[in-house]
Protein backbone atom coordinates (compact mmCIF):
# COMPACT_ATOMS: atom_id res chain seq x y z
CA UNK A 1 0.00 0.00 0.00
CA UNK A 2 1.25 3.41 -1.33
CA UNK A 3 -0.41 4.80 1.32
CA UNK A 4 1.00 3.10 4.09
CA UNK A 5 5.29 2.79 4.87
CA UNK A 6 6.07 -1.46 6.12
CA UNK A 7 6.22 -0.83 9.67
CA UNK A 8 2.97 1.40 9.91
CA UNK A 9 1.40 -1.46 7.93
CA UNK A 10 2.92 -4.04 10.00
CA UNK A 11 1.30 -2.36 13.31
CA UNK A 12 -2.09 -2.03 11.36
CA UNK A 13 -2.51 -5.57 10.18
CA UNK A 14 -1.88 -6.41 13.72
CA UNK A 15 -4.45 -4.57 14.97
CA UNK A 16 -6.49 -5.84 12.22
CA UNK A 17 -6.06 -9.27 13.47
CA UNK A 18 -7.16 -7.99 17.08
CA UNK A 19 -10.32 -6.38 15.69
CA UNK A 20 -11.49 -9.47 13.58
CA UNK A 21 -10.77 -11.90 16.32
CA UNK A 22 -12.84 -9.94 18.41
CA UNK A 23 -15.67 -9.52 16.60
CA UNK A 24 -15.95 -12.77 15.16
CA UNK A 25 -16.21 -14.45 18.39
CA UNK A 26 -19.65 -12.58 18.88
CA UNK A 27 -20.81 -12.95 15.78
CA UNK A 28 -20.45 -10.01 13.61
CA UNK A 29 -18.18 -9.39 10.76
CA UNK A 30 -16.03 -6.14 11.99
CA UNK A 31 -16.91 -3.58 9.59
CA UNK A 32 -17.03 -0.79 11.81
CA UNK A 33 -13.72 -1.85 13.28
CA UNK A 34 -11.94 -1.75 10.03
CA UNK A 35 -13.72 1.53 9.22
CA UNK A 36 -12.20 3.09 12.40
CA UNK A 37 -9.13 1.68 12.19
CA UNK A 38 -8.80 2.92 8.22
CA UNK A 39 -10.19 6.31 9.46
CA UNK A 40 -7.81 6.44 12.42
CA UNK A 41 -4.34 5.49 9.61
CA UNK A 42 -6.11 7.75 6.91
CA UNK A 43 -6.87 5.49 4.52
CA UNK A 44 -8.41 7.31 0.67
CA UNK A 45 -11.98 7.63 1.36
CA UNK A 46 -12.65 5.46 -1.63
CA UNK A 47 -10.90 2.48 -0.08
CA UNK A 48 -12.79 2.53 3.29
CA UNK A 49 -16.13 1.33 1.95
CA UNK A 50 -15.29 -1.38 -0.08
CA UNK A 51 -12.59 -2.30 1.72
CA UNK A 52 -14.94 -2.69 4.81
CA UNK A 53 -17.89 -4.79 3.00
CA UNK A 54 -15.10 -7.48 1.44
CA UNK A 55 -13.30 -8.13 4.70
CA UNK A 56 -17.07 -8.17 6.18
CA UNK A 57 -17.87 -10.98 3.64
CA UNK A 58 -14.96 -13.75 4.70
CA UNK A 59 -15.41 -12.75 8.24
CA UNK A 60 -19.22 -13.31 8.79
CA UNK A 61 -18.71 -16.20 6.52
CA UNK A 62 -16.52 -17.84 8.71
CA UNK A 63 -18.37 -17.04 12.46
CA UNK A 64 -21.74 -17.66 10.89
CA UNK A 65 -19.87 -21.30 9.94
CA UNK A 66 -18.67 -22.17 13.50
CA UNK A 67 -22.07 -20.77 15.18
CA UNK A 68 -24.01 -22.99 13.09
CA UNK A 69 -21.85 -25.81 13.74
CA UNK A 70 -22.42 -25.65 17.55
CA UNK A 71 -26.46 -25.66 16.48
CA UNK A 72 -27.06 -22.00 17.30
CA UNK A 73 -28.53 -20.74 14.14
CA UNK A 74 -32.59 -20.15 13.70
CA UNK A 75 -34.12 -19.69 10.58
CA UNK A 76 -37.17 -18.05 11.72
CA UNK A 77 -35.25 -15.87 13.39
CA UNK A 78 -32.77 -14.39 9.88
CA UNK A 79 -35.15 -14.63 6.71
CA UNK A 80 -37.73 -12.20 8.60
CA UNK A 81 -34.90 -9.25 8.40
CA UNK A 82 -32.54 -10.69 5.35
CA UNK A 83 -36.29 -10.15 3.17
CA UNK A 84 -36.14 -6.07 2.67
CA UNK A 85 -32.09 -5.82 4.43
CA UNK A 86 -30.70 -7.51 1.40
CA UNK A 87 -32.22 -5.13 -1.11
CA UNK A 88 -31.86 -2.27 0.64
CA UNK A 89 -28.00 -2.61 1.26
CA UNK A 90 -27.80 -3.42 -2.56
CA UNK A 91 -29.57 0.17 -2.76
CA UNK A 92 -27.33 1.99 -0.08
CA UNK A 93 -24.35 0.06 -1.67
CA UNK A 94 -24.83 1.97 -5.15
CA UNK A 95 -25.62 5.29 -3.40
CA UNK A 96 -22.56 7.90 -3.25
CA UNK A 97 -22.68 10.16 -0.01
CA UNK A 98 -20.99 13.49 -0.06
CA UNK A 99 -17.51 12.81 1.84
CA UNK A 100 -17.85 15.51 4.68
CA UNK A 101 -21.77 13.99 5.42
CA UNK A 102 -19.77 10.58 4.76
CA UNK A 103 -17.20 11.08 7.63
CA UNK A 104 -19.89 12.44 10.16
CA UNK A 105 -22.23 10.17 9.87
CA UNK A 106 -19.67 7.40 10.10
CA UNK A 107 -18.05 9.13 13.16
CA UNK A 108 -21.59 8.99 14.42
CA UNK A 109 -22.28 5.12 14.15
CA UNK A 110 -19.11 4.65 15.85
CA UNK A 111 -19.90 5.95 19.32
CA UNK A 112 -23.25 3.87 18.98
CA UNK A 113 -20.46 1.00 18.07
CA UNK A 114 -18.72 1.66 21.30
CA UNK A 115 -21.44 1.54 23.51
CA UNK A 116 -22.93 -1.97 21.82
CA UNK A 117 -19.45 -3.22 22.33
CA UNK A 118 -19.57 -2.38 26.25
CA UNK A 119 -22.80 -4.26 26.49
CA UNK A 120 -24.65 -0.14 27.38
CA UNK A 121 -27.54 -1.77 25.70
CA UNK A 122 -28.71 -5.49 23.99
CA UNK A 123 -28.88 -7.53 27.23
CA UNK A 124 -30.07 -10.95 26.67
CA UNK A 125 -34.08 -11.67 27.89
CA UNK A 126 -34.58 -14.02 30.65
CA UNK A 127 -38.50 -14.93 28.47
CA UNK A 128 -38.03 -14.82 25.09
CA UNK A 129 -40.92 -14.03 22.73
CA UNK A 130 -42.03 -14.55 18.61
CA UNK A 131 -40.56 -12.61 15.95
CA UNK A 132 -43.46 -10.31 15.18
CA UNK A 133 -42.77 -10.51 11.44
CA UNK A 134 -44.03 -6.85 10.25
CA UNK A 135 -41.69 -4.91 12.50
CA UNK A 136 -38.72 -7.45 11.41
CA UNK A 137 -39.14 -6.48 8.07
CA UNK A 138 -38.91 -2.69 8.46
CA UNK A 139 -35.80 -3.48 10.86
CA UNK A 140 -34.34 -5.43 8.11
CA UNK A 141 -35.00 -2.49 6.01
CA UNK A 142 -33.85 0.35 7.55
CA UNK A 143 -30.78 -1.47 9.07
CA UNK A 144 -30.23 -2.57 5.23
CA UNK A 145 -29.86 0.75 3.83
CA UNK A 146 -27.82 2.28 6.30
CA UNK A 147 -25.24 -0.23 6.29
CA UNK A 148 -24.83 -0.36 2.35
CA UNK A 149 -24.29 3.10 2.61
CA UNK A 150 -21.95 3.04 5.09
CA UNK A 151 -19.66 0.21 4.65
CA UNK A 152 -21.19 -1.99 6.73
CA UNK A 153 -23.44 -5.65 7.28
CA UNK A 154 -25.51 -4.28 10.50
CA UNK A 155 -24.91 -7.08 12.72
CA UNK A 156 -23.72 -4.44 15.47
CA UNK A 157 -27.07 -2.78 15.31
CA UNK A 158 -29.04 -6.21 15.03
CA UNK A 159 -27.73 -8.17 17.88
CA UNK A 160 -29.09 -5.82 20.21
CA UNK A 161 -31.93 -5.14 18.67
CA UNK A 162 -32.94 -8.98 18.79
CA UNK A 163 -31.90 -9.04 22.71
CA UNK A 164 -34.10 -5.71 23.65
CA UNK A 165 -37.15 -7.36 22.03
CA UNK A 166 -36.62 -10.60 23.40
CA UNK A 167 -36.61 -12.54 20.14
CA UNK A 168 -33.57 -14.81 20.47
CA UNK A 169 -30.58 -15.29 22.78
CA UNK A 170 -26.78 -14.09 22.85
CA UNK A 171 -25.90 -16.54 20.78
CA UNK A 172 -28.51 -16.91 18.83
CA UNK A 173 -28.18 -13.49 18.00
CA UNK A 174 -24.90 -13.75 17.03
CA UNK A 175 -25.11 -16.44 14.61
CA UNK A 176 -28.21 -15.20 12.64
CA UNK A 177 -26.08 -11.52 12.87
CA UNK A 178 -23.14 -13.42 11.22
CA UNK A 179 -25.18 -14.44 8.17
CA UNK A 180 -27.10 -11.15 7.85
CA UNK A 181 -23.82 -9.85 7.76
CA UNK A 182 -22.59 -11.71 5.11
CA UNK A 183 -25.79 -11.55 2.45
CA UNK A 184 -26.15 -7.48 3.49
CA UNK A 185 -22.13 -7.06 2.74
CA UNK A 186 -22.36 -8.89 0.01
CA UNK A 187 -25.25 -7.01 -1.81
CA UNK A 188 -23.55 -3.67 -0.69
CA UNK A 189 -21.16 -4.59 -3.03
CA UNK A 190 -22.37 -5.57 -5.74
CA UNK A 191 -24.17 -2.30 -5.51
CA UNK A 192 -20.74 -0.55 -5.34
CA UNK A 193 -19.38 -2.53 -8.17
CA UNK A 194 -23.09 -1.25 -10.68
CA UNK A 195 -21.86 2.50 -9.82
CA UNK A 196 -18.05 2.11 -9.92
CA UNK A 197 -16.12 1.01 -12.88
CA UNK A 198 -13.34 -0.63 -10.28
CA UNK A 199 -12.63 -1.93 -7.24
CA UNK A 200 -9.78 -1.06 -4.83
CA UNK A 201 -7.12 -3.59 -5.27
CA UNK A 202 -5.42 -2.94 -1.62
CA UNK A 203 -8.40 -4.39 -0.28
CA UNK A 204 -7.53 -8.16 -1.40
CA UNK A 205 -4.33 -7.61 0.62
CA UNK A 206 -6.15 -7.31 3.80
CA UNK A 207 -8.10 -10.57 3.23
CA UNK A 208 -5.14 -12.81 5.00
CA UNK A 209 -4.95 -10.93 8.39
CA UNK A 210 -8.69 -10.55 8.66
CA UNK A 211 -9.16 -14.50 7.96
CA UNK A 212 -6.49 -15.33 10.55
CA UNK A 213 -8.46 -13.25 13.29
CA UNK A 214 -11.72 -14.36 11.87
CA UNK A 215 -10.94 -17.48 12.51
CA UNK A 216 -9.72 -18.00 15.84
CA UNK A 217 -12.12 -15.50 16.84
CA UNK A 218 -15.28 -17.45 15.59
CA UNK A 219 -13.52 -20.70 16.69
CA UNK A 220 -13.66 -19.45 20.45
CA UNK A 221 -16.93 -17.35 20.41
CA UNK A 222 -19.05 -20.10 19.30
CA UNK A 223 -18.02 -22.34 22.15
CA UNK A 224 -17.30 -19.71 25.17
CA UNK A 225 -15.15 -16.69 25.25
CA UNK A 226 -14.68 -13.68 26.77
CA UNK A 227 -11.66 -10.98 26.89
CA UNK A 228 -12.60 -7.66 28.11
CA UNK A 229 -8.83 -6.13 27.87
CA UNK A 230 -9.50 -6.64 23.96
CA UNK A 231 -12.95 -4.70 24.22
CA UNK A 232 -11.53 -2.23 25.90
CA UNK A 233 -8.57 -2.12 23.04
CA UNK A 234 -11.17 -1.67 20.11
CA UNK A 235 -13.46 0.67 22.06
CA UNK A 236 -10.40 2.64 22.37
CA UNK A 237 -9.65 2.25 18.68
CA UNK A 238 -13.31 3.23 17.66
CA UNK A 239 -13.59 6.38 19.83
CA UNK A 240 -10.30 7.56 18.25
CA UNK A 241 -11.36 6.83 14.76
CA UNK A 242 -14.30 8.64 15.94
CA UNK A 243 -12.56 12.16 17.17
CA UNK A 244 -10.41 11.93 14.01
CA UNK A 245 -13.85 11.99 11.66
CA UNK A 246 -15.12 14.72 12.89
CA UNK A 247 -12.20 17.03 13.61
CA UNK A 248 -10.45 16.62 9.87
Amino acid sequence: MEFLSTNVFIIFAVILVCISFLYASVGHGGASGYLALMALFTFPIAIIKPTALLLNIFVSGISFWYFKKNKHFKWNLFYPFAITSIPAAFIGGYLTINTTLYKQILGAFLIIAVLRILGVFGKEQTTLKSVNLPLALVIGCGIGLFSGMIGIGGGIILSPIILLLAWGTTKESAAVSALFIFVNSLSGIVGFLLKNDSFPTESFYLIPFALVGGTLGAIYGSQKFSNVKLTYMLSLVLVLASIKLFMF
